[in-house]
């Protein structure tokens, strides 16, 4: 099955793996586990595989970890 072939507009369930990703059940979209905001499948870049999430972008993955306490402090 590709990863990218039309599912409907509802959300997938993903398995977050190191550097890719396993589609349990197919969908349009994630939501981002910081912001709330939906994340098209295609558009999918970020993730925790520790806390199986996905993120919007970068910045958001960045506060899932200060959140996490998975930073050092500074």
């Amino acid at each position: 099955m590709n990863r990218f072939e039309p599912s409907g507009d509802r959300e997938a369930k993903v398995r977050y793996l190191d550097g890719d990703f396993q589609i349990v059940l197919p969908g349009s979209h994630v939501v981002c586990a910081v912001t709330g905001r939906v994340i098209p499948m295609e558009e999918l870049r970020y993730w925790s595989v520790a806390r199986q999430e996905p993120y919007v972008d970068a910045a958001a993955a960045f506060e899932a970890e200060k959140r996490a306490g998975a930073l050092p402090n500074q």
